[in-house]
C-alpha cells in the first residue's frame, strides 16, 4: 500500500514539473513559463493569444492537481481521525466493562459480609437462648466458616479485578 503512495505522488510531483496540455490536436507540454512540442521549445513561434491560452490551461490544470491532492491530504486526515476515534471508543467500552465487573464483584462482595454477619448474629442469638444442640452448633460453625471463607474469595475478586 505504501508503494502505490509513493509511485502516486512520484506521478504528481513529475506532472507538477511538466504540464501536458491537448490543443488543436497537438500535445503541448508547459515547464514554468515555456512551451514545448515533441521535446522542442516552440515558445517564441506561438502567437500570443495561444501562447496564453495554453499556459491558462496548464495553470487551471496546476490548480486542479493541487485540489486533488488537497483533498486527499484531507481524505487521509479524516481516516485517521476516524481510527483514532474507534480506538478511544474501544477503550472507553472496555473501561466500562471493567468498571461495570468491577461493581458486581464488589456487589457480591457486600452480599457475602451480609450473609456473614447475620448467620454470626443469628447463631449468637440462639446460642444465648441456649436453643442449640451441640450437633447444631456444629453445623452453624461450619456454616460461618463457609460464610467466612466465601467473604475472603469475594475480597480477593475484588481486589485482583
Amino acid at each position: 500500500m505504501k508503494f502505490h503512495i509513493i509511485i502516486l505522488l512520484l506521478g504528481f510531483s513529475l506532472t507538477s514539473f511538466a504540464q501536458k496540455i491537448e490543443k488543436d490536436g497537438k500535445t503541448y507540454e508547459v515547464k514554468k513559463e515555456k512551451v514545448f512540442v515533441d521535446g522542442k521549445e516552440v515558445t517564441g513561434t506561438l502567437k500570443p493569444e495561444e501562447k496564453t491560452a495554453i499556459l491558462k490551461e496548464a495553470s487551471e490544470k496546476l490548480k486542479e492537481e493541487a485540489k486533488v491532492r488537497e483533498a486527499e491530504k484531507l481524505e487521509r486526515a479524516n481516516k485517521k481521525a476516524e481510527k483514532a476515534l474507534k480506538k478511544a471508543e474501544q477503550a472507553r467500552k472496555k473501561a466500562e466493562k471493567k468498571l461495570k465487573k468491577q461493581a458486581k464483584l464488589q456487589k457480591a462482595l457486600d452480599k457475602s459480609q451480609s450473609d456473614l454477619k447475620k448467620s454470626q448474629s443469628k447463631y449468637e442469638k440462639l446460642k444465648g437462648k441456649g436453643k442449640l444442640s451441640p450437633k447444631d452448633e456444629e453445623k452453624w460453625l461450619e456454616k460461618i466458616e463457609k460464610l467466612k471463607e466465601k467473604v475472603e474469595k469475594a475480597k480477593k475478586k475484588v481486589k485482583k479485578g
